[in-house]
């Protein structure tokens, strides 16, 4: 069936080309399981070039395990992570890090889905209280689920004030290949660079079935060791260790091999699609007062407001969610694969449906 293509989510577009291509060549003979396999030693050393020499990655079958297992190996049992309310931990990821992974959250609220220094700092007290779960790690997601980017000075920040209170740093990176695109900067820059200790490592909305990973990002800290040697044990008891690792590995090879080649090409593509929504609906907005668009579109999210009705209607045509129903505010998610024409044709379908309205 040839479904037509919609702006609800990256996850909704199927696999890149070469990651098809991948799979086909690696799917000859047998190699060893679990991952002492050549697919995954080839991503050792994808994953030093991305993060930097003293990097490791741990594939895993998707972001929630990902983030359920970096937080695990951040946190002891009476620990806890401090996040923004409207973090995919916290909103989107059915309870996993309280269930699975016994997660206290400090959520925090912001408007514009950034974490800063003075929030962190608010969850900052009671430190040695035993009535209170300790925070340990602060998490990040980038691009932010508002579809915004942390500049890297500000991930720096962040980090400065988790080590100096003797917590890490967490970024959510499921959309990490958006925002390099975005900053034209490479992984490192806005990871290891800048202090970040854990990095959930993104594939599957950028053309991946399957296919994340945790970086750790500097095993030669005391910190950054304990974390390498907790992972492959947490990975194993949070049922994300795939037997057939190569299946995993040579995907995230394909993606993210010289430099990200692949990755970021996908990323630039739908970060553009994105400014072409963003473009649209602005102009739109400028002579319909009924529409608003008030978070600017940094990477390859949109986020309009409007009426329910022009949504309802336009959802006949086109899949997306309506991320606050009490505002009407929507989200319009960009893929590696959204066409000029699936732009063009939402923006001319959201006229049509003003017009009369």
């Amino acid at each position: 069936m040839n479904n037509p293509r919609g702006f609800a989510s990256d996850n909704y577009a199927g696999l890149h080309p070469a990651v098809f291509d991948a799979i086909g060549r690696v799917n000859h003979g047998h190699e060893v399981a679990y991952g002492e396999d050549s697919e995954t030693e080839r991503f050792d050393s994808v994953v030093k070039e991305l993060f930097g020499l003293n990097a490791v990655g741990f594939p895993v079958f998707n972001g929630t395990g990902a983030n359920v297992i970096a937080l695990q190996a951040a946190c002891k049992r009476w620990e806890a992570v401090i996040c923004l309310d409207t973090a995919h931990i916290h909103v989107d990821e059915g309870g996993a890090p309280e269930k699975m992974g016994g997660l206290k959250l400090w959520t925090v609220p912001s408007s514009t889905g950034k974490l800063t220094v003075e929030l962190v700092e608010s969850q900052l007290f009671d430190m040695g209280v035993v009535h209170r779960a300790q925070p340990a790690v602060i998490s990040i997601t980038q691009t932010t689920e508002l579809g915004t980017l942390y500049q890297p000075e500000e991930i720096k920040a962040l980090a400065d004030v988790a080590h100096k209170n003797g917590l890490l740093l967490h970024l959510d990176g499921a959309r990490i290949s958006n925002a390099a695109a975005a900053l034209g900067l490479s992984l490192a820059d806005f990871t290891t660079k800048v202090g970040v200790d854990l990095v959930s490592l993104g594939g599957t909305k950028i053309g991946a079935l399957a296919a994340e990973a945790v970086i750790v990002t500097d095993t030669s800290t005391a910190r950054g060791k304990q974390l390498a040697e907790a992972l492959p044990y947490l990975r194993k008891t949070s049922m994300q260790l795939t037997s057939k690792m190569r299946f995993v590995s040579c995907q995230l090879n394909a993606l993210f091999e010289n430099n990200a080649a692949i990755a970021i090409a996908n990323a630039r593509h739908a970060n553009a699609m994105a400014a072409k929504l963003y473009a649209g609906i602005t102009e739109i907005a400028k002579s319909n007062p009924s529409v608003q668009i008030p978070n600017k579109a940094e990477a390859n999210a949109v986020f309009p407001i409007l009426p329910a009705e022009i949504t309802e209607k336009l959802q006949q045509d086109y899949r997306f969610y309506v991320w606050n129903q009490a505002t009407g505010q929507v989200r319009l998610m960009c893929s590696f694969d959204t066409a000029e024409e699936d732009v063009t044709g939402l923006l001319a379908k959201l006229k049509s449906l003003l017009a009369d309205f």
